[in-house]
Formats: C-alpha cells, sequence, structure tokens
C-alpha cells in the first residue's frame, strides 16, 4: 500500500494540473480558432461628454439600428474612468485603456428597459454583402463599488434577425424564428449567466446547466462565474448559428476575465435562413419584469474597448436533426387559423 504521504502528493498534484489545464485565451486568438476574418473597434471620444453629446455620438458613430437609441438615452454618458487605478488583471495580461468610458445610470426603484439602464441594437455587415454567419462580441465592463444586485438583471451581447423588437423583454422566440438574442445576466450575488432567446428544440430545456422559462429566455451555466465590483473584467461571447436550419449544431461560448465559463452546443439557434448575426446588443438593466428586481439604489456600470469579430461561416459542429422551420410555422399559422375560425363560429352561433 502506497504511504498516505504520497497518496495526497498525488492527489494534490493532479489537482494543481487540472486547475492548470483549463482553457485560457485572449479574444484575439479566439477570433483566429474560429477563422474570425473580419473586425471592427467601436470608436470612443477623446473628452467626457454630455449625455446630448453622448446621444449624438453614438448615433452617429456606432451603427445604430433606425440611427437611434431605443430605450433611455438619458441613462448613457461618457465620463472619466472611475477605475483607471484599479487592479484589472486577466488570465492573460493586464487590461487598460485610455480615455472616458460609456457610463450606464440604473435610477432608484427602475427595473427593465422600459424604466432604468438602456437599450440599443448595432447593424454590422460585411463590405461584401454577405452575411455574418459566426460572430464573437468583446468590451470590458466595471460595475461601481456597492452595486447591489437584487434578483438579476442583462448585460449585453448579440442578436440577428429581421424582428428588431423580438427576442427579448418577454416576446418569446416567434414561429418564425425570425430573431435571436444572447446576451449575458448577472443574478442574486453576482452570479453569472449566459441568457438566450433561442428555440427550445433537441430536448435542451432536459439538458444539464440549462434552465428554461416558459415565458422568457433561456439560462446556460448559471453560476458558472461571478462578477465583482470596483475594477475591469473582460466578456467575450462567441455565437455560432446552426447550419443548416434543422440541424442543432450551433455554440455559444463565454469567456470571462479570458477563461472559458460556459459553453452551449447542439443548439438550434435559428429555424429560419433569413436569420443571421446582426451585430451588439447593447441592453443592460436591471430585472425582470416586476417591481421586485428594481434596484434600491441609483447605480452605475461602465464599458470599454467593446470589439466584433465575424465570419460569414456558421458552425460545422455535428448535432441532432430537429423538425423542419417550415412544419414548425404551419402548424402554428393552422393552429391560429382555427381558433379564430372557431371564435368566429361561436360569436355567429
Amino acid at each position: 500500500m502506497l504511504p498516505l504521504s504520497f497518496t495526497l502528493g498525488a492527489l494534490l498534484q493532479l489537482a494543481l494540473t487540472s486547475v492548470h489545464a483549463a482553457e485560457v485565451v485572449a479574444p484575439d486568438v479566439v477570433a483566429s480558432r474560429y477563422s474570425f476574418t473580419a473586425s471592427t473597434s467601436f470608436p470612443f471620444p477623446t473628452a467626457t461628454q454630455s449625455t446630448g453629446d453622448t446621444n449624438t455620438f453614438l448615433s452617429s458613430q456606432w451603427g445604430l439600428g433606425r440611427a437611434r437609441i431605443q430605450d433611455n438615452p438619458d441613462n448613457l454618458e461618457f465620463v472619466a474612468d472611475p477605475y483607471a487605478n484599479s487592479s484589472a488583471i486577466v488570465s492573460t495580461g493586464q487590461l487598460g485603456s485610455d480615455g472616458p468610458v460609456l457610463q450606464v445610470t440604473y435610477p432608484k426603484g427602475s427595473y427593465s428597459h422600459d424604466t432604468g439602464g438602456t437599450q440599443f441594437y448595432n447593424l454590422w455587415n460585411l463590405t461584401n454583402g454577405q452575411n455574418f454567419e459566426s460572430m464573437m462580441l468583446s468590451y470590458e465592463l466595471a460595475f461601481e463599488n456597492g452595486f447591489d444586485w437584487v434578483k438579476g438583471g442583462k448585460l449585453p451581447g448579440l442578436r440577428g434577425g429581421l424582428n428588431s423588437t423580438g427576442c427579448s423583454g418577454g416576446n418569446q422566440v416567434t414561429p418564425t424564428g425570425d430573431c435571436f438574442s444572447a446576451r449575458l445576466m448577472w443574478r442574486k450575488n453576482a452570479n453569472g449567466e449566459v441568457y438566450a432567446y433561442i428555440p427550445t428544440s433537441a430536448n435542451l430545456c432536459d439538458r444539464k446547466d440549462t434552465i428554461c422559462n416558459s415565458d422568457f429566455g433561456t439560462s446556460f451555466n448559471r453560476g458558472s462565474f461571478g462578477f465583482v465590483t470596483g475594477r475591469w473584467s473582460r466578456i467575450t461571447l462567441v455565437v455560432q448559428l446552426n447550419n443548416p436550419v434543422n440541424v442543432a449544431n450551433g455554440q455559444v461560448l463565454l469567456y470571462y476575465n479570458d477563461e472559458l465559463a460556459a459553453q452551449a452546443t447542439e443548439l438550434q439557434i435559428r429555424s429560419s435562413d433569413r436569420v443571421a448575426i446582426n451585430g451588439l446588443f447593447f441592453s443592460t438593466f436591471f430585472g425582470g419584469n416586476d417591481e421586485s428586481w428594481a434596484t434600491p439604489e441609483t447605480v452605475h456600470s461602465y464599458f470599454r474597448n467593446i470589439q466584433l469579430w465575424g465570419s460569414d461561416q456558421p458552425s460545422t459542429l455535428s448535432g441532432p436533426t430537429v423538425s423542419s422551420a417550415i412544419s414548425h410555422q404551419r402548424s402554428s399559422l393552422a393552429f391560429i387559423l382555427s381558433s379564430v375560425l372557431l371564435g368566429a363560429l361561436a360569436a355567429y352561433v
């Protein structure tokens, strides 16, 4: 029998090896791995700006859909970096930036994008006119000291499809599958997760580390990482669309401070080939759709170094075949028409 000291030493060495084996990669390495040949960085001003000037800058420089901020433009302002001198170390090195950062305000008592935070989306296209089938978003994020997480809230991600108002805010994925979104959420006690509006096919809701809600989005890997206050962290989100649309081979990956924190594969992110990835979905607020999610005090978050990478190539992973998008659309339409006809008949009788 081996000595106890040898056994404990071997176990300790195994544990250390496992920790060191965790994937640690910088965003540019991830971009290279997935052949993201196109990239863009969101410009920031060289000096702080008023709310009005901030709105003008964002609308003119960030390629916003309909050239406007969708919700709560008054909650946005370019300010001096409040944590410029704080420790911001990720697994691949030191974070840093010069100049102003984008501040988002969550007023006391606010919840949902109707009353607090902000929401808008960016449209980014390839110069050759092709659509993006895969995309990566990277940004740096800081929550102010004393930030009360309450029950949770949303953070920016990616979205796609022709429906510019669907697939968020409780609007479930439509029968025609004309949109999707993949954002982040903070939850109680700063727990993080990936939060997506996608079809719940291929037994998605039965999987480990997946939480489905019949009225809202799907949560992946809740609690696999945790947010902090008073210093900068880096978020890197990768979305690869499924192809063809009736095969669940899409995937979503999330790197937190350059360490792989969440991954979901065999996803049917879209059920229509009209859906591509449009770009940044800058969506952040407390909630949740009722006062139990509201922030008890006015608080702020900060954003900087926002970048996108993209490719016209979808996922090439294997995955299960699911019911065709057309059959879903027809069955849903048939149900709606039959309900209308039955209602009309009842009223007539």
